[in-house]
């Protein structure tokens, strides 16, 4: 079975796995460092708004590695403003048939969480946190597919 074959079978499974749409829940800078740390899988979690061009270019990229893993969790972390979350972003999300799970960070300051996500945050997106074992990757730059394959193979190295 070709490559394509299988991601279309993941899509589609995994389309159908999920609920109509995207269930967008609302998160503090708390409870996301909270799922972050409990967590005993492998983790993706990539920082993007709906009015970010390059983030909106590599949202696909997400959707194609949920479909493909089965052993790492992808989550995106919407920075938009969360009086926007059913004018914007859940539309956003239906528009565009994302299926990677997202949820909304509501904090207004920056200062706030930007270091607790990772030290070498400049605070610019997309940006994406590869996590394993309590090991951490930060990377502060639109991905393609394979560059998430890369770093999250990367993370998994990591001793």
């Amino acid at each position: 079975m070709s490559i394509k074959t299988k991601l279309l079978i993941s899509f589609l499974a995994l389309a159908f796995t999920l609920q109509s749409q995207n269930v967008v829940h609302v998160y503090k800078i708390a409870d996301l460092l909270k799922r972050i740390d409990t967590t005993k899988t492998t983790m993706v979690i990539n920082f993007w708004s709906t009015w970010c061009k390059p983030c909106v270019q590599e949202l696909p990229s997400f959707d194609s590695l949920t479909a493909m893993q089965n052993t790492s969790k992808v989550l995106l972390v919407s920075l938009d403003f969360s009086e926007d979350l059913d004018t914007k972003v859940n539309p956003f999300l239906k528009k565009n048939k994302v299926m990677t799970e997202c949820v909304l960070l509501d904090e207004s300051n920056g200062n706030d969480y930007i270091n607790k996500i990772s030290e070498n945050w400049s605070g610019s997106i997309p940006a994406t946190l590869f996590v394993h074992r309590g090991k951490k990757i930060f990377i502060e730059k639109k991905l393609k597919l394979k560059d998430l394959l890369y770093y999250l193979n990367e993370v998994q190295k990591i001793n």
